[in-house]
């Protein structure tokens, strides 16, 4: 293992979008979708939306062409998974997961299947049953951390009142949202999280990797999209960046000539950042270098063994 300069590379977008009800999460993502989405002549279209609100994912029909799954109950993590990759094999540039709450909290979702699994355990301990949950929630995070489309993601807020001044001297109750209703510290597998509120919609980033909204408070709008398409774009290439770390690894396998040797660089090399699939091409080939290796040593014995003969005659 070694260091190596660090390079910031393209990737697709992972947002979130929390608030309470009423603070505009399900418009603004199709906004910042809009922007997001570059033109494209394919068939299946830019923009997918995943419905878990009853059709209300269809209200906004209107404002730029999406195309929309309903899902139903159960909300379970499998049923999200197979529509988020299912969106990525058509060929979706967006995916809008709206709303990502209902696999926690929703019929079906994680909290209902830790209580039936619960209550199906003997000792009906409620903090071993996770072990059974803990599994399929992850890999709903890793479908679409791993998803090759941009992924928009709405969850739900807590809500809570506090007073405000009205302007005119008087105080009102205003709705504010707490912590998004899903798994806690859910808002760390994001690249931006952004807070909504129900007074006007405006956007406040409370997590941001790319540093555009520091200190901001806006209305979220197509230009919101195009400013992170842009900052997405203004990486290196993940996969030209893989091939060529590729390239250089597999000469260095090719050179190597005992098996312990192999095994020793596999296990200071196996964390490379390469994309999965030349992942698998590195193991291939380092597999394939192995029988080679003992491929020479079977065909050396005899000669060893026919020499060892002659020197004892």
């Amino acid at each position: 293992m070694s260091f190596r300069k660090a390079e910031r590379k393209k990737a697709k977008l992972r947002l979130a979008l929390c608030g309470p009800a009423g603070s505009g999460k399900t418009y603004s993502a199709l906004l910042i979708a809009q922007g997001l989405a570059l033109p494209c002549d394919h068939q299946g279209g830019r923009i997918a939306l995943l419905d878990t609100e009853r059709g209300s994912g269809e209200l906004y029909s209107d404002l730029t062409p999406y195309d929309v799954a309903t899902l139903t109950p159960p909300f379970s993590p499998e049923r999200y998974i197979e529509l988020i990759e299912g969106a990525g094999a058509a060929g979706y540039q967006v995916l809008i997961i709206d709303s990502l709450s209902h696999a926690w909290e929703g019929e079906g979702g994680c909290l209902e299947l830790h209580d039936r699994a619960t209550a199906a355990s003997r000792s009906g301990n409620s903090y071993t049953a996770w072990r059974e949950v803990t599994p399929q929630h992850n890999a709903l995070v890793e479908a679409m951390l791993q998803s090759p489309c941009h992924v928009i993601a709405t969850m739900r807020s807590k809500t809570a009142y506090e007073l405000s001044d009205d302007g005119n001297g008087k105080k009102k109750p205003i709705k504010v949202g707490l912590a998004p209703v899903q798994r806690p510290g859910m808002e760390y597998e994001f690249t931006v999280v952004l807070d909504l509120s129900v007074e006007r919609h405006i956007a406040t980033a409370t997590k941001d990797r790319t540093s555009l909204f520091d200190g901001q408070h806006f209305i979220p709008a197509p230009a919101t999209g195009e400013a992170l398409q842009a900052w997405l774009e203004s990486g290196t290439d993940p996969i030209e960046a893989s091939r060529n770390l590729l390239a250089t690894l597999t000469a260095q396998v090719d050179r190597i000539e005992a098996v312990p040797h192999l095994e020793d660089w596999w296990r200071a090399h196996r964390a490379e950042m390469l994309i999965p699939e030349d992942l698998e091409a590195l193991k291939g080939r380092c597999a394939a270098r192995k029988a080679a290796i003992l491929e020479a040593l079977r065909e050396a014995q005899p000669r060893l063994g026919n020499g060892r003969a002659r020197a004892a005659a």
